[in-house]
């Protein structure tokens, strides 16, 4: 039956349209209608296939999922041999790289030096994929495989939407570009392979290389993977004379473009923008792992051509690593303030996320366990949050047979005395028994003096530890009780440095705040967060003393255990007697108290624009410390609190956050950038 001429002529306005609206979306970023709408035409467009299945054609919006699983992958030989990139990893590279670039091109161009430029784009970590056009038209989708021979995934990539069908002119042309999946996109499906007791992935480039990969393509089409296409590998057209116009040009042919590139003339410029997307890298929704950079005009690449493997007028200047692989060469035991032991594993040096560490803990015997970790092991380390060193996995398959055990001991020299050990009873951690330790109490003494709680100028470690040393000092009031002749005893004290040392301790001791008081006592589970609750909700020392538990449970913020925690550390006549003395030396303030009215809220005549509202801070800000920000928000009445709970008002994320953030979107907690948190603050000022 022959089609009628008006159901021809709408079928091809429906394919239009909708490719139309998809190109919008997806490479320029426009919404002129909702999904719902676009729906709809498709809807009409599979109506009118269904009556008519001879108009339907590879290009079609409704062939995008289509046909059976495949049994199998078949093989593509790629007419363009597929190279990758040479890595570099620091601006030494660069400079050595832009070097070479010049030094290749001086005897082609004299003045090449002076028409040079590069161009720097995002290195989104994804799969690489090979696109080939007929006539406009997609015919195959490769991976790269070996270089010269990849797999066939033509029917999975046709599902994703950013992936144009039909050109917007009927060319041949091979392009390359990355399939990618977004972290949001991640999370939605770890939460479906955690229903069904699936593996989740690691990350979304895995995520993404395991959909690529679906031999059923209604299963890569529901994990919505999208697309960057970077390169023109064969055109028949002529080719655009720059790097910069060929990105444009492909945009114009409807392939979505990361649109982060940047046109560039200097090393420093190529630097730069190296260390802005360092910072900048979490907020894109994507994984970026480092920079690409090539030369951006094409006689000049043409010129340098490529080696074995790589071109020689592009590199990739990667991230610092976040995830590096070390040796464990030992592990031992150090003592904390509270007397709890922490395993600590002693790493050959490495550099991390742009710094070099040799120290990771291990938390404690449970996680030593767990992980199966021995001495003399290679480990995969990485930086929680970026901050912390951890060790996430042990590379069993890298051992030699000369790994040792660690066995937990029962005894420990550096807790004094006999030098016995305990486990907290219902807990993972072990402690001394004796509590008098010497480096017990240097860890108590340096905690007190520290920025977070006394914050006393001129007592650093090594000076306390001096005191403790020459027995000037053995408990916190000690320190207000020194006299000029007593620190000039101290190696590498004189007269001038002595007088400043204790006039910068009589200084602290008048602008004591309660909330540093208790941040510096030492009690289990009570850091700077808990404290500055307590003084909110107390008014004076003796109130906290005194309080029972039903009171501390009171607090919001304040739990079962730390309440128990308090009361227990109350109820010690040495900690109370010590308490009594230190009110004698120190004048004790408390600026976070606010009365209270009879409704149990603050009284509303002195109330703040923030409380009530409660936030927790993960990563670096650019502009403020995360001390400054605490302050700022705690100055307008908020609380700050360490950990997310469904009761937190919002997560302020800055560069590379943890896994707070992750904690956050599993709470559908809100998020502030630091942009926002500014835009907050200003608001309030």
């Amino acid at each position: 039956m022959a089609v009628p001429k008006e159901a021809r002529e709408k079928y091809e306005k429906l394919k239009k349209a909708i490719d139309h609206y998809r190109m919008l979306y997806h490479v320029y970023d426009k919404e002129e209608i909702s999904a719902a709408a676009l729906d709809s035409l498709k809807k009409q467009l599979v109506d009118i296939e269904a009556d008519y299945p001879e108009l339907i054609t590879p290009d079609s919006p409704s062939q995008r999922v289509a046909g059976k699983p495949l049994p199998q992958f078949k093989k593509v030989h790629h007419v363009v041999e597929q190279w990758s990139f040479d890595d570099i990893f620091d601006a030494d590279g660069v400079r050595d790289f832009d070097a070479k670039v010049k030094r290749m091109l001086v005897d082609h161009f004299p003045h090449s030096e002076k028409e040079l430029h590069y161009v720097c784009e995002l290195k989104i970590d994804g799969l690489k994929i090979v696109f080939t056009y007929e006539k406009g038209i997609l015919k195959t989708a490769a991976t790269r495989g070996n270089g010269l021979v990849g797999e066939d995934v033509t029917h999975n990539v046709r599902t994703i939407e950013s992936v144009p069908l039909s050109l917007t002119r009927p060319i041949d042309i091979i392009v390359e570009g990355e399939v990618w999946m977004s972290e949001k996109g991640l999370h939605a499906l770890n939460l479906e392979r955690e229903k069904t007791g699936e593996q989740e992935f690691a990350n979304p480039r895995n995520a993404a290389a395991g959909s690529i990969r679906q031999l059923d393509p209604a299963i890569a089409a529901s994990r919505h993977l999208d697309t960057f296409i970077y390169d023109v590998a064969k055109t028949e057209e002529e080719l655009p004379q720059t790097q910069e116009e060929e990105l444009k040009y492909l945009r114009e042919l409807g392939f979505k473009v990361n649109q982060h590139f940047e046109k560039v003339s200097s090393v420093e410029e190529i630097i730069e923008y190296w260390k802005k997307w360092q910072k900048g890298k979490k907020k894109e929704g994507y994984w970026i792992d480092g920079i690409v950079i090539k030369v951006n005009e094409r006689k000049f690449q043409d010129v340098l051509g490529y080696t074995g493997k790589a071109p020689r007028f592009g590199i990739a200047l990667k991230f610092p690593a976040e995830q590096v692989t070390t040796i464990v060469e030992d592990i031992v035991l150090q003592v904390g303030r509270t007397g709890v032991l922490t395993p600590v594993a002693h790493l050959k040096p490495v550099s991390v996320a742009g710094t070099t560490v040799s120290r990771a803990t291990l938390h404690n015997e449970d996680e030593i366990n767990r992980l199966g970790v021995r001495i003399g092991d290679m480990v995969i380390l990485q930086k929680a949050g970026d901050v912390i060193p951890d060790i996430v996995k042990v590379l069993t398959e890298m051992r030699t047979g000369k790994e040792k055990h660690f066995h937990w001991p029962t005894h420990v020299e550096e807790c004094g005395g006999d030098g016995r050990i305990e486990r907290i009873e219902g807990q993972s951690a072990w402690r001394c028994v004796n509590k008098n330790s010497f480096v017990q109490q240097s860890q108590m003494l340096r905690h007190f003096c520290s920025r977070g709680a006394l914050n006393i100028e001129g007592l650093g470690p090594s000076t306390v530890d001096a005191l403790l040393e020459h027995d000037l000092i053995q408990t916190y009031d000690d320190f207000f009780t020194l006299k000029e002749g007593d620190v000039q005893a101290l190696p590498g004290f004189a007269d001038v440095s002595a007088k400043k040392l204790i006039e910068s301790i009589r200084e602290s001791a008048g602008r004591v705040t309660l909330a540093r008081l208790l941040t510096g006592l030492s009690i289990t589970h009570v850091g700077e967060e808990t404290a500055i609750l307590l003084a909110q909700h107390f008014k004076t020392i003796d109130d906290v003393v005194e309080a029972k538990e039903e009171d501390l449970n009171a607090v919001a913020g304040v739990g079962d255990v730390v309440a128990r925690a308090i009361v227990d550390w109350f109820k010690e006549k040495g900690n109370r007697t010590l308490v009594e003395r230190l009110k004698k030396v120190l004048t004790i303030k408390n600026d976070a108290y606010a009365p209270r009215n009879i409704m149990g809220l603050r009284n509303p005549i002195i109330s703040k624009p923030l409380a009530g509202k409660i936030y927790v801070i993960t990563g670096t800000l650019s502009s403020m410390s995360r001390d400054e920000a605490k302050e700022k928000l705690r100055a307008l009445g908020a609380d700050i609190s360490s950990s997310v709970s469904s009761k937190t008002t919002a997560v302020i994320a800055g560069e590379n956050p943890g896994s707070k953030l992750d904690d956050a979107k599993k709470l559908e907690v809100a998020t502030l950038s630091e942009k926002e948190l500014i835009a907050l603050l200003t608001k309030h000022r």
